[in-house]
């Protein structure tokens, strides 16, 4: 009985009409729909450019989850570059006490917006 009760679990997560795939990239991993628009690291790509993500980890169809082991066979993702995102400034403080010394500096991270096209498997 707490087979199914599981099962259902999992299926209920998979979404039985959602097509989605969890793609590994850059140390991370994403889960990524045809249309969705993510931001990844920094590439040097132009806008209107085609990235393909190989490192698939699981595929969802239909309600049937595929998994990898550890990667799924024959599967890519194949995304479109929006173009090039800024992140928040953040402020980077030195200070030392009684020494008369503050430093500010900021950063802001610079990272590639992607649409994704299409999911094969």
């Amino acid at each position: 009985m707490a087979k199914a009760a599981s099962t259902d679990t999992a299926a209920s997560m998979a979404g039985s009409d959602h097509f989605y795939a969890i793609v590994a990239d850059g140390g991370r991993q994403y889960r990524v729909m045809e249309g969705q628009e993510l931001e990844i690291d920094f590439r040097h790509l132009p806008a209107g450019s085609e990235v393909v993500f190989d490192e698939v980890l699981a595929v969802s169809r239909a309600g049937k989850l595929t998994l990898g082991a550890p990667m799924v066979k024959g599967a890519k993702v194949k995304a479109e570059v929006v173009g090039l995102v800024q992140g928040d400034k953040i402020y980077v403080q030195k200070f030392r006490r009684r020494k008369n010394y503050r430093r500010r500096t900021g950063h802001r991270s610079v990272s590639t917006k992607v649409r994704i096209a299409s999911i094969s498997a």
